[in-house]
């Protein structure tokens, strides 16, 4: 069995997204920048993960990018994947490497299926300007990440664009204080499929809460999400939408329930296979 999970604001939290004291001795610092903490993680959930069982495999999901994923420190030090999906999906490491040929693969791949990278920007450029958009990033040469002040964006319009680009294979996500256009051949789903391929698991349980994670929850055989983010978002505008579990609890403790099932889900599958 394959655990997959989205890490920010699933696993791993910012000061401005946990939703606890940072003096809660139920936290515990996951990666630090410059001698900066910058995110955490619950004690139980540590708990949890170095807890899962020897028949269990856990794989990391991220849209960060390789050197983003790099500086979690509770991933090098206290839970060390054997796989980990980074860049959207645009790249898999085995044992913190980056697997060369699946990275030629998807840059193939998106050559052939989407538009040119400049020309999916441009669709956004009349809309831009300084008083909303902040930042801006092309990561590992896939996707671009816009760090914004989500107050100040002209929704509307936003959404607008998103529908357009779509026309030339790209995808829009608005996560918090930032939008994400990722070319629709770089997903977390044909990541986390190829390394259920080469591990030969047929089982999948997985965790996530953005729209950049729903194809993900999508091809698991269990999946469930926080109660916050994207996904939690559009459930309430569209419950029909949106068929997976969500947690009771919003914030870096409904990681612990998310743990807490992936646990029950193995125990439970454990127990029928002893039964027969």
């Amino acid at each position: 069995m394959i655990y997959a999970s989205d890490l920010d604001q699933t696993l791993i939290y910012s000061t401005r997204s946990m939703g606890a004291p940072l003096e809660s001795p139920d936290i515990l610092p996951a990666e630090t920048v410059s001698g900066k903490i910058v995110s955490y993680m619950s004690r139980y959930t540590l708990s949890l993960l170095q807890g899962l069982p020897a028949g269990m495999e856990f794989v990391p999901v991220t849209t960060r990018t390789v050197a983003q994923y790099e500086r979690i420190h509770v991933f090098r030090d206290h839970v060390v994947p054997g796989y980990a999906v980074t860049s959207n999906g645009g790249n898999i490491l085995l044992h913190g490497r980056v697997d060369e040929d699946w990275r030629s693969m998807i840059r193939g791949k998106v050559s052939l299926l989407a538009a040119d990278a400049v020309e999916a920007r441009s669709y956004f450029e009349p809309i831009m300007n300084e008083q909303w958009v902040v930042g801006e990033r092309f990561c590992d040469e896939l996707f671009y990440a816009f760090v914004i002040e989500r107050d100040r964006m002209p929704l509307e319009a936003v959404l607008e664009k998103a529908e357009q680009v779509k026309a030339l294979g790209w995808e829009v996500s608005i996560q918090g204080r930032k939008i994400y256009l990722v070319p629709a051949a770089v997903n977390k789903a044909d990541a986390v499929h190829e390394v259920r391929r080469r591990l030969g698991v047929s089982e999948l349980i997985a965790s996530g809460d953005s729209l950049l994670d729903q194809c993900l929850l999508e091809i698991a055989d269990y999946a469930i999400a926080p109660s916050h983010g994207e996904l939690f978002r559009e459930k309430q505008r569209n419950p029909d939408s949106i068929p997976e579990r969500f947690t009771a609890k919003s914030g870096i403790f409904a990681a612990d329930e998310i743990l807490d099932y992936v646990h029950a889900v193995y125990q439970t599958k454990e127990a029928v296979k002893g039964s027969l």
